[in-house]
Order: structure tokens, then sequence, then C-alpha cells
């Protein structure tokens, strides 16, 4: 997979949330429970995540405990999350229709602006919108950007406003 470098640093919680995508996607796509996919994660996959991304480079950390909450904060919100963020899509399409991808990173960021209030939305939204261009080649990034944004005045005083 080749997509676009960032030119930002990995910081551990940018690593914890790019492993938490892929996470939930896991969770999603084999329907599995969200407690044995994090702790599969947490012992075997974290450490050989980013290899395929930075072959010549040694593995950044990972913030695990923010890993785990993500993951497991956006798998038992799945439901609300999905109803706040499908009102912000354009006419004609549903969260069905999205990527698997797409809508783990979507979840992900939406958890984040709605119960991780420690956070600055702006840092969320820039967040995820980098790790998309991990995720996708297009005009993806710009959708992402694009939702969070929306979701983020919806849910967030802290929130910028354009």
């Amino acid at each position: 997979m080749t997509r676009k470098k960032s030119s930002k640093p990995i910081t551990k919680r940018r690593a914890a949330r790019f492993a938490a995508i892929q996470a939930l996607y896991q969770i999603e796509v084999m329907g599995a429970r969200p407690g044995p996919v994090v702790v599969e994660f947490d012992d075997h996959r974290l450490s050989e995540l980013f290899e395929p991304f930075l072959p010549d480079e040694p593995p950044p950390d990972v913030d695990r405990e923010w890993f785990k909450l993500v993951v497991l904060g956006a798998a038992e919100h799945t439901k609300q999350l999905d109803a706040q963020i499908a009102p912000l899509l354009s006419s004609g399409w549903t969260m069905e229709r999205l990527s698997a991808p797409m809508r783990a990173l979507l979840r992900c960021a939406a958890y984040e602006l709605a119960h991780r209030f420690d956070v600055p939305a702006s840092v969320v939204v820039d967040e995820y919108v980098e790790l998309a261009f991990g995720f996708f080649e297009g005009g993806e990034p710009g959708f992402v950007n694009a939702i969070l944004d929306r979701l983020s005045r919806d849910l967030r005083k802290d929130a910028p406003t354009v």
C-alpha cells in the first residue's frame, strides 16, 4: 500500500489512533469481540503494525492505553456514533455504503469528539485527517475533514468556527 507519507512525526497517540482504526476494522469485518482484538493487538500486532509503512525505521511507540480506550469506546458506542455521523453524509449515502476502513476511521474520530473532551476538537480533526492520507489515495481525506469539521461543531463548544 503506497500512500502519501506524512511530514508530521508519528506520535504515540497518532500510532494508537492508527492501530485503533485497524482494530475497529477487524472487529467489524470479522465479527470479532472488541476485548480479544485489543488483547491480540496489544500482545502481537502493535509492534509490527508500522513495518510496511516505515520499513527502514524503528517502529514508533504506541500509547497502548489510548489505543484500548479508543477501540473499546468506539466499539461500545458504535450505534450512537453512526447516528451522529449518518446525517452528515451526502444525500443518498448511508454508513453501510461507506467502506469498512472509512467507517472505522470515522467511528474512532467520532468517539473522541463525543467522549474525550480532554482532547481539543481541532486536534482530533487534524489527527484523523492526517491518518486518512495513510489509508486512502483519493479525495477521502477531504471527505473526512468535511465530516469531522461538521461533527465537531455539533458536539463541541471548543470546535473552531469556519
